[in-house]
């Protein structure tokens, strides 16, 4: 039987963890989409101790696993990611067990009385979910990956309803309206956690956006009313990141006015396919919204959770 074995990653890692979860996203979704740089900007994320919240897991020489924790919530709650090549039960017991500790930890630091560690696995995810289910976590939500198909023939750009105008976010000023709009926004969505600008610029790996794929969408009179944060970084397909209409705007056709505007612009840069990913019980009605415009599901992501005392 091959030794198991866990020490944390290191920044001389980040090649063989990218090849890993490439692996994994392959085999769950059919897609090898994780860069480098994205590894990266997890790692030097202010909010993760590389040496405490990251976990690699080996099978003698060979990595069949990874785990990373971060605390943004400066509470109770807190997240994780894992990742394993299929068939790897111990691997599972393993691998939670070390970061369901370290949750309980970071809530205590928090000041919290309990840890509430959330997850996010593919529906068809290799970890073994009988291992899930013997250590208490549960399913308490759904996302949708939605992508549409583009044509650069009859995507063509939308005309903008009455008194709107777009600009990309291509000044600093600009940039703090986008994380404004954003926190306004997204502040009754599930699972949202009030960012400041400095945490929001490190959560979206700022150094690497480009930010003339972001757009702000103004009302004549109204002001800055809505976001569209988008990338073009994505090995099969562009992305809309974020999608966010202020409450005293909505209604108005603004969210379907943003999604054609970005099918067609990339539509425009050459892309054949564009996606985003929707919580399945959003109150905004943004599946729906989605639905109407052509998108249609490609893969699905369960929330897990798992709620931990913290112990004096």
């Amino acid at each position: 039987m091959t030794t198991l074995t866990v020490r944390p990653a290191t920044y001389d890692d980040a090649e063989a963890v990218c090849t890993l979860l490439n692996d994994v996203d392959e085999i769950e979704s059919g897609r090898r989409e994780t860069g480098v740089t994205e590894i990266l900007a997890d790692w030097k994320h202010p909010e993760v101790d590389l040496a405490r919240d990251s976990w690699l897991l080996f099978e003698g020489e060979r990595l069949v696993g990874y785990g990373l924790l971060w605390d943004e919530s400066a509470g109770e709650r807190i997240d994780i990611d894992l990742y394993l090549l299929p068939g790897r039960t111990d691997g599972a017991r393993t691998l939670l067990e070390r970061m369901e500790v370290r949750a309980v930890e970071c809530a205590a630091r928090n000041g919290a009385r309990r840890a509430v560690v959330h997850q996010g696995l593919h529906i068809s995810t290799n970890v073994d979910t009988a291992v899930l289910h013997e250590r208490g976590w549960r399913t308490v939500r759904r996302y949708h990956v939605m992508e549409r198909p583009l044509s650069a023939d009859t995507d063509r750009l939308p005309r903008a309803p009455e008194g709107v105008c777009l600009r990309p976010c291509r000044t600093e000023d600009d940039r703090r309206r986008a994380h404004a709009l954003l926190q306004e926004a997204f502040t009754d969505h599930y699972d949202f956690h009030p960012r400041t600008y400095e945490q929001w610029l490190h959560d979206i790996d700022a150094e690497n956006v480009d930010w003339s794929l972001v757009w702000i969408a103004r009302i004549e009179g109204q002001g800055d009313v809505a976001i569209l944060r988008t990338r073009n970084d994505r090995a099969t397909m562009g992305w809309i990141g974020n999608l966010g209409v202020v409450d005293a705007a909505r209604g108005r056709g603004l969210g379907g006015y943003l999604l054609r505007y970005a099918f067609a612009y990339y539509a425009a840069l050459g892309r054949d396919t564009i996606g985003l990913g929707v919580d399945t019980d959003n109150s905004s009605g943004a599946l729906a919204l989605y639905e109407r415009h052509g998108m249609t599901l490609d893969s699905a992501v369960d929330t897990w959770e798992l709620i931990l005392p913290v112990r004096g």
